[in-house]
């Protein structure tokens, strides 16, 4: 089968019992980068040394068939640098095609940036979203943001320590600078550091500079303030696209803070 294992995001002590007896066990490993795969079979004391098979974004495509092949017939283990592979990291196009050829995948769990992140910036976890790496350009940035702005659900982006200043300024223009957010840095390791407050302070804090492995988390947007009979009208607009009124109402709810059980049975009541 195809093997996904988490490795530490910063601290060796993280690394599961799981990980360590996949990797003493392992015959093949494919990973995104050998050299680091190396330093951390050396550092966890395992004297296994199984075969290292590179797996990047330059070549994934490519080794994703013979990959999979392998898996048809003994474990493959795949890893990333840090955290859990297919999140931001290289693995989706191997698991979507052992997923095709009718290969057995499973996952070791294990640390993550994204979920440890989003547990310490003391905004709401009940819903939230994955939006990776903000685009580098800034118009393409500006249109990324810009359709996120009305975005309930709280945000995890990943981003680099020398773009993390004009990304948290891009924010704070198209969110408002009043948005909460968190900057979460070197998660997990001895100065690891998370710096609360709305978008505005934190551009102006990190325009000093800012080093290490970045995660930022923002609130999502407040609920808009609409009257019942607008929102019924919302809620019947989605359903005349060919959405269900079940997620039209909820979807609508989610926006405006109404009741979706009261906004059902009103477009129910219309009819």
């Amino acid at each position: 089968m195809l093997i996904l294992a988490a490795t530490p995001i910063g601290n060796l002590g993280d690394a599961t019992g799981r990980l360590r007896t996949a990797l003493e066990e392992a015959t093949i490993v494919a990973a995104e980068d050998t050299r680091t795969t190396q330093r951390l079979l050396q550092a966890l004391g395992i004297a296994n040394r199984p075969r290292l098979v590179a797996l990047h974004d330059h070549n994934e495509k490519q080794r994703a068939a013979e990959l999979v092949a392998l898996a048809a017939d003994e474990d493959v283990l795949l890893l990333s640098d840090a955290g859990m592979p297919t999140v931001s990291d290289p693995g989706y196009a191997v698991v979507a095609a052992a997923v095709e050829q009718g290969v057995d995948v499973t996952a070791l769990p294990g640390p993550s940036a994204v979920i440890t992140a989003l547990a310490l910036a003391g905004l709401p976890t009940d819903r939230f979203t994955f939006e990776g790496f903000a685009p580098r350009k800034t118009g393409e940035r500006r249109t990324v943001f810009g359709a996120l702005a009305s975005e309930a659900r709280t945000m995890v982006f990943f981003e680099a320590p020398s773009r993390l200043a004009d990304t948290l300024a891009a924010m704070a223009e198209a969110f408002g600078a009043d948005r909460r957010a968190a900057v979460c840095r070197e998660l997990t390791k001895l100065h690891e550091e998370v710096v609360r407050g709305p978008l505005g302070e934190l551009a102006e804090w990190a325009a000093a500079g800012v080093r290490g492995e970045i995660v930022v988390v923002v609130g999502g947007a407040p609920a808009r303030q609409v009257s019942a009979d607008d929102a019924v009208a919302q809620v019947q607009q989605l359903v005349g696209d060919g959405i269900r009124l079940k997620d039209a109402a909820a979807e609508v709810a989610a926006a405006t803070g109404l009741s979706a059980r009261d906004l059902y049975q009103a477009v129910l009541a219309a009819r």
